[in-house]
C-alpha cells in the first residue's frame, strides 16, 4: 500500500513540476495565462462506505486550471499590436474554424488581411460604403488601402465680421485689380467631382451705412459664365440692423437664395488652357460641381465695430487621398487617416466572452477553443457590457508571476523528495521483514 501511496505522490509532484516549468518557460509569451495544478486525495471504498479507520490511497491530479488574470499591457509602438484591458478574447478564423486568444500581435498578409503569426485572420465588423460599422456580422478584418474618392464642395459655412466703422472705397467702380475699390477680399478653396482644387474669391465692398456688396469669382472667372472676357463677378447685397445682425440679403444673377443662404448653381468647373493669351483662355476640365451647386451660408455674418475678418470657415469638399496612417480606438474601431486630412472607419475589432473561461480548451499558439463546458461565445464590440477596452500600440504580457513560480518549483521539488523517501522507507521495512524469515 505504501508503495502505491508514494508512487501517487511522486506522480503528483512530477505534474506540479511540469505545470510550474511550463509557466516559467512562457514567462515572456505574449497573452499567455498561467496554469495551476490542483490535486485531490484518493480513498478506497465499498458500496457501504469507507469506514472510520480507512487509510487513504494517496493523491491524484484533479485538474490543471488556467488563471485568466490580467497581464501587464505595455506599449510597443506598432499600431496593429493590440491588448485587451479587461475581459474578452480576440477572435481568429482559420478558414472558418474559430479560436480565441489574448495575444494581440497582429500584422497584415499579402492581401492586407489582419492576421496573427500563424496566418489566422482577425475577426470583426465590416463597414458600408459610407464608413458605417455593420454590427452583428463577423468578417475577416482587412486594411483597405484604396484611395479615398474626392467629394465635391456642396456647402460653405463661415463666421465673418464686416467692420461697421469702415469707409466706402475711394475708387469706383469696383475692380478686382484695384485694391482701392474694395475693403476686403476672402479666398476659399473648393473642389469639383474629380477632386480638382478651385479658388472662390469674394471681394467685400462697403456701399453705404450698414450696407455691403459681395463680388464673387471662381478661379478669377465669372461663376455664371467662365468664358466671359473680362470676367464678371456675381454679386449679392447685404444690409445690417443697428445691432450688427443681417437685415436683408439680396442675391444677384448667378445666385439662388433661401433665407440667408446663397447657392451657386451655374458654376462649371474648368481650367486655364492657355495662360499666354490676354485674358487667359479657359475651358472645361471634364468634371462637374456638386449636385445642387454650392450653398454659401451667410447667417453668421455680422457687422460690428471690429476688424473685418473671417474667424471660422468650413467647406465639405476634398480632393482624393491616399491612406497615410491607421488608428484603433478603445472601442476597436479601425480608422484610416488619409493624406487629404480626411478619416474613414474601415472596420471594428470584435471580442468574445465566455460564461466559464476555465472550460476553454487550450490548443497551443496561445489560443483556445470553445467547449461545452465554457459555454457559447458572446461576441460584441469592445467596451460593451463587461467587455474590456482595446489598447492599440500595446501587447498584453504573460500573467506569470516568476517569483511565485520559483517558490512553487522549490515546493514541488521538496514534495518529490519527501514522496521518494516514503518509498525508500517502505523498501527498508520490507528488507527487514524478509531478513527475519
Amino acid at each position: 500500500m505504501s508503495f502505491n501511496i508514494g508512487l501517487s505522490g511522486l506522480y503528483a509532484a512530477n505534474k506540479q513540476l511540469d505545470v510550474t516549468g511550463n509557466n516559467i518557460a512562457n514567462v515572456a509569451t505574449t497573452g499567455f495565462k498561467s496554469s495551476r495544478a490542483e490535486f485531490e486525495d484518493v480513498y478506497s471504498a465499498t458500496r457501504l462506505g469507507t469506514g472510520s479507520k480507512t487509510v487513504g490511497n494517496g493523491v491524484r491530479l484533479a485538474n490543471v486550471s488556467q488563471q485568466f488574470g490580467q497581464g501587464d499591457v505595455n506599449n510597443t509602438g506598432n499600431v496593429l499590436d493590440m491588448g485587451i484591458q479587461g475581459n474578452g478574447f480576440f477572435i481568429l478564423s482559420d478558414n472558418g474554424s474559430l479560436s480565441y486568444t489574448r495575444a494581440g500581435a497582429f500584422k497584415t498578409d499579402a492581401e492586407n488581411y489582419v492576421v496573427d503569426n500563424n496566418g489566422n485572420r482577425l475577426q470583426g465588423y465590416g463597414v458600408d460604403a459610407n464608413g458605417k460599422i455593420i454590427n452583428g456580422v463577423l468578417t475577416d478584418l482587412k486594411i483597405d488601402t484604396s484611395s479615398l474618392k474626392p467629394n465635391p464642395t456642396s456647402k460653405v459655412d463661415q463666421t465673418m465680421n464686416l467692420n461697421s466703422a469702415e469707409t466706402t472705397p475711394t475708387v469706383t467702380p469696383f475692380s478686382p485689380t484695384d485694391t482701392n475699390s474694395y475693403n476686403k477680399t476672402i479666398s476659399t478653396k473648393v473642389y469639383d467631382s474629380q477632386g480638382n482644387e478651385h479658388t472662390m474669391d469674394q471681394y467685400y465692398v462697403k456701399t453705404g451705412t450698414n450696407a455691403w456688396r459681395v463680388h464673387t469669382y471662381m478661379d478669377g472667372r465669372s461663376p455664371a459664365n467662365p468664358a466671359t472676357t473680362p470676367p464678371v463677378a456675381i454679386t449679392a447685397d447685404i444690409t445690417f440692423n443697428s445691432n450688427g445682425s443681417i437685415n436683408t440679403l439680396t442675391a444677384g444673377a448667378g445666385w439662388t437664395q433661401t433665407g440667408n443662404t446663397l447657392t451657386m448653381t451655374g458654376w462649371v468647373p474648368g481650367v486655364v488652357t492657355n495662360a499666354a493669351t490676354t485674358p487667359v483662355t479657359w475651358g472645361p476640365n471634364g468634371s462637374v460641381a456638386a449636385t445642387g451647386g454650392i450653398a454659401f451660408n451667410m447667417a453668421l455674418t455680422t457687422s460690428y465695430n471690429s476688424p473685418t475678418a473671417r474667424t471660422a470657415q468650413f467647406q465639405d469638399g476634398y480632393a482624393t487621398g491616399q491612406i497615410s496612417s491607421l488608428t484603433i480606438d478603445a472601442s476597436g474601431v479601425m480608422t484610416a487617416n488619409f493624406s487629404n486630412q480626411q478619416t474613414k472607419a474601415i472596420g471594428q475589432v470584435a471580442v468574445a466572452s465566455f460564461a466559464n473561461e476555465q472550460g476553454l480548451q487550450p490548443i497551443g499558439g496561445t489560443r483556445w477553443k470553445e467547449t461545452f463546458s465554457s459555454g457559447v461565445a458572446g461576441v460584441d464590440a469592445p467596451q460593451t457590457g463587461t467587455l474590456g477596452a482595446i489598447v492599440s500600440n500595446s501587447l498584453e504580457e504573460s500573467n506569470v508571476n516568476l517569483t511565485n513560480e520559483l517558490v512553487e518549483l522549490i515546493k514541488a521539488q521538496s514534495n518529490y523528495q519527501a514522496n521518494a523517501k516514503t518509498i525508500s522507507t517502505q523498501s527498508t521495512i520490507m528488507q527487514t521483514i524478509i531478513q527475519m524469515t
